[in-house]
């Protein structure tokens, strides 16, 4: 499997063309958006349309700029699936998320709530030979946290990461970690960024 992952799009319809046609060049078999797909819940229109245009399937978590009201407009509109709090399979692959972040502006979880609904997703996939994680925050105590003085990362994924050992877990919401990839234990860790990363599996 092929995977493009990107994050941060915040509303900009220029980004997501661009993404769209990224993924479309690369045969991509799969689109995973790691939220703030919109701005503070402005212009969500014909974001994830442009994907769907190039036959591409999607997958999404929403981020702190995106309200579950949002995303259910996105599933409704598109079609497409938000595995906050599920997961999907992929022949040995499973894939389970959880959106928003541990602060604002729109969709905030306490660390509790973050590993809780991880773990709500991980249960359904966890026999599969390979699984990825997707959370908009990135984790704590990870390289990519020291890229901002005040975004601080999540101690509930990284909690998720130890127990639940994911194969990769994709992330973004820290603009200036974009591109950063590390090792968590057994895990690699992307910070796919706004411009994407391609996966191959």
């Amino acid at each position: 499997m092929k995977i493009l992952a990107a994050g941060d799009i915040h509303g900009d319809q220029s980004l997501a063309t661009r993404l769209a046609n990224k993924a479309e060049k690369e045969n991509v078999d799969l689109v995973i958006l790691t939220g703030d797909i919109t701005n503070f819940d402005e212009s969500p229109d014909n974001i994830l349309g442009k994907f769907l245009k190039k036959k591409k399937k999607v997958l999404f978590v929403p981020g702190n700029h995106d309200s579950f009201a949002t995303a259910d407009f996105l599933v409704s509109m598109y079609g497409v699936k938000n595995i906050h709090g599920y997961s999907v399979k992929y022949d040995n692959i499973g894939i389970f998320g959880c959106g928003g972040a541990n602060i604002g502006p729109v969709t905030k979880f306490q660390e509790k709530e973050l590993f809780d609904i991880l773990g709500k997703g991980f249960k359904e996939i966890k026999d599969l030979q390979k699984k990825i994680m997707v959370t908009h925050v990135h984790p704590s105590e990870t390289a990519m946290e020291k890229f901002s003085d005040f975004i601080a990362g999540s101690k509930g994924v990284t909690k998720a990461i130890h127990e639940f050992k994911p194969d990769f877990l994709l992330c973004s919401h820290v603009h200036e970690a974009e591109g950063i990839e590390e090792m968590v234990g057994k895990t690699k860790v992307i910070n796919v960024g706004k411009e994407g990363t391609i996966i191959n599996l």
